[in-house]
């Protein structure tokens, strides 16, 4: 069944107002998923490859003890939704062969006003949280995530001329354990180039008041608080960085602590995109991440058009350095 998004479509609709749905710890959605991987093949966003469930126009309800196992694609996405409780959930979708699980979200958000994720422990292959277009007061709270690419804003702004925003989020004692990044914001370029699913871009908008405190690290596998501007059609990756209209702001990451792999030597890549005028207000208090056993606490910062940073000294990135 078609979403309404890209070309993805779900197994399960599921929406309604004042409902609490109990899973007791026990209750099972298996996705069967370790077909989907394998015919996959690390591809992205393949036409057909279904989501778990799309929670839509659902409100003022619960959702809690559940398990899902081996979604297809992503485990569920909140879409047109309002005032929901999401708490004790457990996903796992994690691939048993060669072929990665990549495109297997936690969970994303479009569209939907004060959705709370509380005590959750994901294992995946992509984001664990993302939070995506015209989301509002969304929170995470008590929560582990494992192997995924971390809690991800965005991506957004894919789709030329829409007029889209991220507001108002808080992530609160979570522990990433491997991750690719601890928080991550990707936003496409100014310029479209190809069509989504995997191209576009040229959407406008904003993400502001963003807001991570008390964050373990846990041998996190690259910088582990990143900002790229560059999104765009494969074969295109670096190019058009300053074009993206998309405007980051008032950014705080409190209190992160742990490690990341020996290998990882940067606190932080920000690249962020002069036509949107840069980022503004980036802050960082109380950062004490270190390399996995080394002492030394990691303090250098790559950034370009950050306008305004706040407990960290930016320094210029350079193009032979630009990741994405």
């Amino acid at each position: 069944m078609p979403v309404g998004f890209q070309n993805q479509s779900t197994v399960w609709h599921f929406g309604g107002a004042r409902v609490v749905w109990e899973g007791h710890g026990v209750g099972t959605l298996d996705g069967n998923g370790q077909v989907w991987y394998d015919l996959n093949r690390g591809g992205s966003n393949m036409a057909h490859r279904p989501m778990n469930v799309n929670f839509r126009g659902f409100s003022d309800s619960v959702v809690r003890g559940l398990r899902f196992v081996q979604s297809q694609m992503w485990t569920m996405n909140i879409m047109y939704s309002r005032n929901l409780v999401f708490e004790d959930i457990y996903v796992n979708s994690t691939s048993s062969t060669e072929n990665n699980s990549l495109n297997t979200d936690g969970a994303d958000t479009m569209y939907s006003d004060n959705i709370v994720f509380r005590r959750w422990v994901v294992w995946n292959g992509d984001d664990a949280i993302a939070v995506k277009a015209n989301s509002s007061n969304i929170f995470i709270y008590d929560s582990d995530f494992y192997h995924s690419t971390g809690i991800a804003m965005g991506s957004i702004g894919q789709f030329l001329g829409q007029y889209e925003y991220i507001e108002n989020f808080l992530a609160r004692n979570v522990t990433l354990h491997e991750t690719a990044r601890g928080c991550y914001f990707k936003t496409w370029t100014g310029e479209q180039i190809g069509y989504p699913p995997n191209g576009g871009g040229g959407g406008k908008g904003y993400a502001r008041n963003i807001v991570l405190e008390d964050i373990k690290l846990d041998r996190v596998r690259q910088e582990p608080l990143f900002i790229t501007q560059c999104e765009s059609y494969s074969g295109h990756a670096g190019e058009g960085c300053d074009t993206s209209n998309f405007k980051i702001e008032d950014v705080v990451w409190k209190d992160f602590s742990g490690t990341v792999n020996a290998a990882v030597s940067n606190a932080g890549f920000f690249r962020c995109s002069a036509g949107a005028g840069g980022c503004s207000n980036l802050t960082v208090e109380n950062f004490t991440v270190k390399q996995d056993g080394q002492d030394a606490v990691l303090d250098k910062w790559l950034c370009k058009n950050v306008d305004g940073d706040e407990g960290f000294e930016c320094e210029e990135i350079q193009e032979s350095s630009e990741e994405l």
